[in-house]
């Protein structure tokens, strides 16, 4: 995100046509999320996402999902697949486990369903008068999110993702689910039969 309004069409009054008026600057905003099947964890940052706040982020995750095991599938940003991730999730001693989405399946991946809710939903048209609003008005978006779980498991129905989790989403949601045979065994992405 930066300053300038991601916009999309909208409604005015008949022979009023709606204007945006925003400062022209190249501040951006960038967010690391991770979705679980019940809620969303992210961390705003200002500027790029690169290999340190990956590694932030994975550490106040694990801070805040204390004692479990996590299981990470990522898409194949560089960041995401960096020296220095790779050194952390090695000295978590097994607490992280890492595993990529195909190259070029970003309908398999939820957090994408997620940012395009963000831009054309809970952003469009806004017009900040500066970062720290811009800031605040992402931060407060992601947070209503978080609270709507069936927007949640929406992101997850939609990315069509296979694995054996998912069952215990469709359960959740209250679908059948298909039988399934498992072809990968940590992931345990599957097909359908």
């Amino acid at each position: 995100m930066s300053e300038r309004p991601h916009r999309v069409r909208t409604w005015a009054p008949k022979g009023k046509t709606p204007v945006l008026q925003y400062s022209f600057t190249w501040n951006q905003l960038s967010a690391v999320a991770g979705v679980t099947f019940w809620n969303i964890y992210f961390k705003l940052v200002k500027g790029a996402v690169r290999a340190p706040e990956i590694v932030a982020f994975l550490k106040n995750l694990k801070r805040h999902l204390a004692g479990r095991k996590l299981l990470i599938i990522w898409d194949r940003l560089q960041a995401h697949r960096s020296r220095l991730v790779r050194d952390y999730v090695e000295t978590e001693g097994g607490g992280i486990k890492l595993e990529f989405l195909p190259p070029y399946a970003p309908e398999l991946n939820p957090v994408e369903y997620l940012w395009a809710h963000w831009k054309q939903h809970e952003m469009p048209n806004f017009c900040p008068k500066d970062f720290a609003e811009l800031s605040a008005f992402a931060r407060a978006k992601l947070k209503r999110t978080q609270r709507r779980k069936t927007l949640v498991a929406a992101f997850w129905k939609q990315a069509e993702l296979p694995f054996r989790c998912y069952s215990v989403y469709q359960r959740s949601i209250g679908e059948q689910s298909p039988k399934r045979r498992c072809c990968i065994r940590s992931v345990r992405f599957c097909r359908s039969t």
